[in-house]
């Protein structure tokens, strides 16, 4: 269940105005098509979580028990700094010439591919060995992120504080990760 948790709550803080989101918001406005633009989210999350489970399920038996600790560590801390970034309006897919589905399934998916809450799914399921929990966590979280993108647009991202929220979730992040780092290296 700490997979399960640890990794929705983490995808979920990861997206709160991240690229993904402003990506979905861009094509939930051109497509005016709810129901096909949250289709796309559902298809997508799922591929990029259940990709990182897979990939945790074969690494963390490879790994000894501090090494793994310390792999979730720097997904943790990737995912912080990454909340500290300034966020650039990725690219619109305007030119692509498929629908309102297919544009958001596969742009999401190739925005999401590296991204920081898919190494944290990443580092959930190589340390907690339970990669199933981990994808479902993490495909929730993101899921959870975007949705409301596509049924409020613009009026959530302008109601809720996002770069407060990102600060403060950073500042967390950063701080757990750099505890389970210094544990793992057997400083602490």
């Amino acid at each position: 269940m700490d997979a399960l948790l640890l990794a929705l709550l983490g995808c979920l803080l990861g997206e709160i105005g991240d690229k993904s989101q402003l990506l979905i918001l861009a094509l939930a406005t051109r497509y005016n098509r709810n129901g096909a633009v949250i289709a796309g989210i559902i298809v997508a999350a799922t591929a990029n979580a259940l990709i990182s489970a897979f990939a945790g399920a074969w690494i963390g038996p490879m790994l000894g028990a501090d090494a793994r600790l310390l792999f979730l560590a720097l997904s943790v801390l990737f995912l912080g700094a990454g909340l500290l970034w300034r966020v650039k309006m990725p690219d619109t897919l305007t030119g692509w010439p498929t629908g309102a589905f297919l544009t958001t399934a596969l742009g999401l998916f190739i925005l999401g591919f590296g991204d920081g809450p898919q190494f944290l799914i990443l580092g959930i399921a190589t340390r907690t060995g339970d990669p199933a929990l981990a994808a479902i966590g993490g495909a929730i979280g993101v899921i959870a992120a975007l949705v409301p993108i596509v049924l409020l647009r613009d009026r959530l991202l302008a109601s809720i504080p996002v770069r407060l929220i990102r600060g403060v979730g950073a500042a967390i992040l950063l701080l757990t990760g750099g505890i389970m780092a210094i544990t793992a290296l057997g400083l602490l």
